[in-house]
């Protein structure tokens, strides 16, 4: 289970994350919804280690983050939303780098990066360097060097973004599966419809504020005869000019 108790983040003057009281139940995909400048990947990075909330706690299987950060660190995997990263390695050097990072015996490692690799239709790849490669296919070396350990908890920042439809489907139930084993998928998305396919439960930010936690069925509810696109602009308004993340904040 994850906690984030009264957690704020301040950049200068301004409140990204403001007072989150937030748990995240192990055994579902957990969405986190929100304009540009919302919130999530602030809540996200804090979580990863990224950045140091201004206050609060995050607090992952009843272990205070700032106390046991490196045993945490070793049960999560994280894909960014930004995959420009490490490019003058190959794709095989990026994954044995990940692997080096997790307690991963060299067979397990061969036989999980094997499934990925083909999978994700990357197994011709795996010498060519992250520079070279589209898009998507740096979103795919990212996402198969996070899953590579099989780490507990997945947290995900857009990681649908840039895919292919046939990775796109992998990724998702590949998604569901993990959740199904009783582990914890985390996930930020722009795409209503694949929050509303993929999400036990969501959490709506707005502002750096939690205005909604809850089923996507209990807040379809609210106004029974309206879609999800229609209650979601309902609740977060329409997002204004000065509502910039720079780095999705």
């Amino acid at each position: 289970m994850i906690e984030f108790k009264g957690v704020s983040k301040n950049y200068g003057t301004t409140r990204a994350l403001d007072n989150l009281n937030l748990t995240i139940k192990e055994g579902e995909i957990f969405g986190f919804l929100g304009h540009n400048g919302a919130g999530k990947s602030t809540t996200i990075k804090s979580l990863v280690s990224i950045i140091n909330p201004t206050s609060g706690e995050i607090i992952v299987d009843q272990q205070e983050l700032t106390k046991y950060r490196l045993q945490i660190k070793e049960k999560i995997g994280y894909v960014p939303d930004n995959p420009d990263l490490f490019l003058q390695l190959t794709a095989a050097e990026y994954w044995d780098l990940m692997a080096a990072a997790f307690p991963l015996d060299e067979e397990e490692k061969e036989n999980r990066l094997k499934k990925l690799m083909e999978l994700f239709d990357m197994s011709k790849h795996q010498d060519e360097t992250i520079a070279s490669f589209s898009h998507g296919m740096r979103q795919k070396t990212i996402i198969i060097g996070t899953l590579l350990p099989n780490p507990a908890i997945w947290v995900l920042d857009e990681p649908i973004q840039g895919l292919d439809p046939q990775a796109s489907y992998d990724l998702k139930q590949m998604m569901r599966e993990h959740a199904n084993e009783g582990k914890t998928v985390i996930f930020s998305t722009h795409d209503l419809a694949t929050a509303q396919q993929l999400c036990d439960e969501l959490a709506i930010l707005k502002k750096g504020q939690l205005i909604y936690n809850g089923t996507v069925s209990d807040l379809l509810a609210q106004a029974p005869n309206e879609s999800l696109e229609t209650v979601y602009l309902k609740l977060t308004g329409k997002a204004s000019d000065t509502e910039m993340e720079g780095d999705d904040v």
